[in-house]
């Protein structure tokens, strides 16, 4: 008797349990039925955020989909987002790391990936003093001139030579050492065919593998096997820029203890900061910090400029107007001022307009819910992952006339900006997890531009007709083929 009632109870029991799941999944977003193990993941096919956007249409705007092991809300329009990131931040401000990323040693303090607690609050207090305060980007902008010089030099003899020029790759260089010259006082790589050091090699490999598809994020229960050798990537590329940086900062504290003049970049008021708040920032928060930058700093900027690029190449009476605007604050040296470049209307449009048309992350970085929270009128676990289409919502025709086209005027006479207060357009993402380095990623993009419509005219190596617009999912939004142009000096 007693062994029947505890058979009863037991059975009772994962009843109630099960029937608590159901009732739970019944208040989660509606979805796709999905097949059994893994789920969604043969509809999402080789460009995820198209095919997510196509499956929102038919399951609404927070719709949820199974990813092997992992649930995930996914929100496809501007007032779902906003739902997200606005009105339930604090909620929904986690995230889930992917496995490639905790081959970094100290990733749990990486600010992109650490939790927003009172250390992530100490970083970003860090990155917005010394990195993306106004006053610290003036400071250091003749650094950034200065890695521009370089550049306009090599496309100089580029044009002479009548040798075409990869705009992708060049923009990464320049995009690699404004940001060195904005950390460390240098170049650390070249615009020719070598890498100094190895920083293009390691940054790219790292955007590689980061950006793969890693069946160990959807079946956690591979993670020790790492079965596509993705961790084990990874954590080389990691090593190495774990041993540079390291480098980096032992050098510097040497120099500080000299009596040579110090540098004054992103660096030295690290460290100072980190000589005032020893307790909470360390050399290692500094090493985390230099690493993430370095990565987070330079695709998405060199992409931008690679776009914007192509879309002024096939539409010349844009192209001359970026010039002729940009030509109004050109110093009497011939050089492009960057104090003033922030007040050109139109090429920000154009940059902006890139920015919707081509976002560099398509899918933002995925968020993880920290608390069970309600979200319209579904309620969605604790854990649970989420992921904001932006690349949806920067095409949905009811904020968007003519979404495909390319037509910076439509940011001309507005204040529609990506500062993530206007949902319809969130490139960088929004609320406090949204990207800390906007400010100097709007200079990065905006200097380079102009200097290449500005001192160059481009000969294509085809039609303008023919330019191949397709594009490549990753990490970022990469165009399937390179832009390359034969640099021809006008000024």
């Amino acid at each position: 008797m007693e062994l029947l009632f505890l058979v009863l109870s037991s059975i009772t029991f994962f009843l109630f349990l099960h029937g608590l799941n159901l009732y739970r999944r019944r208040k989660l977003p509606p979805g796709p039925a999905g097949f059994p193990i893994i789920g969604h993941l043969l509809e999402l096919g080789p460009k995820p955020h198209e095919s997510l956007a196509k499956l929102s249409k038919k399951h609404g705007p927070l719709m949820t989909i199974r990813l092997g092991s992992i649930t995930s809300v996914v929100a496809s329009t501007p007032d779902a987002a906003r739902e997200i990131l606005q009105r339930n931040d604090e909620a929904c401000s986690g995230r889930i790391v992917p496995d490639a990323v905790t081959a970094l040693d100290n990733h749990d303090v990486a600010v992109l990936w650490i939790s927003p607690n009172e250390e992530w609050r100490t970083i970003r207090k860090a990155l917005n003093t010394y990195l993306t305060h106004q006053h610290k980007l003036d400071t250091l902008r003749d650094l950034r001139q200065n890695v521009v010089e370089g550049m306009l030099e090599f496309l100089r003899e580029s044009g002479r030579k009548n040798v075409a020029v990869d705009i992708g790759k060049l923009s990464f260089a320049v995009a690699l050492n404004q940001m060195s010259n904005t950390c460390l006082s240098q170049n650390v790589t070249s615009y020719e065919s070598d890498d100094i050091g190895g920083f293009k090699t390691a940054v790219k490999t790292l955007m590689e593998v980061d950006g793969k598809f890693n069946i160990a994020d959807i079946f956690p229960v591979l993670k020790p096997l790492d079965p596509q050798n993705i961790r084990r990537q990874a954590k080389a590329a990691y090593d190495w820029f774990d041993k540079v940086t390291a480098g980096f900062i032992s050098e510097r504290l040497k120099h500080r203890m000299s009596s040579m003049e110090r540098f004054g970049d992103m660096l030295d008021s690290l460290l100072d900061y980190s000589e005032e708040n020893e307790a909470d920032f360390n050399l290692i928060h500094i090493k985390t910090l230099l690493v993430d930058l370095f990565l987070a700093g330079t695709e998405t900027s060199s992409n931008t400029t690679e776009w914007a690029m192509t879309e002024l190449l096939i539409n010349p009476d844009m192209f001359s107007r970026v010039r002729k605007e940009v030509s109004t604050i050109v110093g009497k040296d011939g050089k492009i001022q960057e104090a003033k470049i922030l007040d050109l209307p139109y090429l920000h449009a154009v940059i902006k307009e890139t920015m919707r048309l081509h976002l560099s992350v398509p899918l933002l970085v995925p968020h993880k819910t920290e608390t069970e929270v309600k979200l319209g009128k579904y309620v969605v676990p604790k854990d649970t992952q989420i992921l904001i289409n932006a690349w949806s919502i920067a095409r949905d025709p009811r904020y968007w006339e003519e979404p495909e086209r390319f037509k910076p005027e439509r940011f001309l006479g507005n204040e529609l900006d990506y500062k993530g207060q206007h949902f319809e357009f969130i490139p960088f993402g929004s609320g406090r997890r949204m990207c800390p380095g906007i400010p100097l990623a709007h200079r990065v993009v905006s200097l380079m531009v102009a200097s290449f419509v500005y001192h160059f005219e481009w000969k294509l190596p085809h039609a303008r007709e023919e330019m191949n617009m397709n594009d490549i999912f990753g990490l970022t939004l990469l165009r399937a083929t390179p832009l390359v142009a034969t640099p021809i000096p006008i000024k």
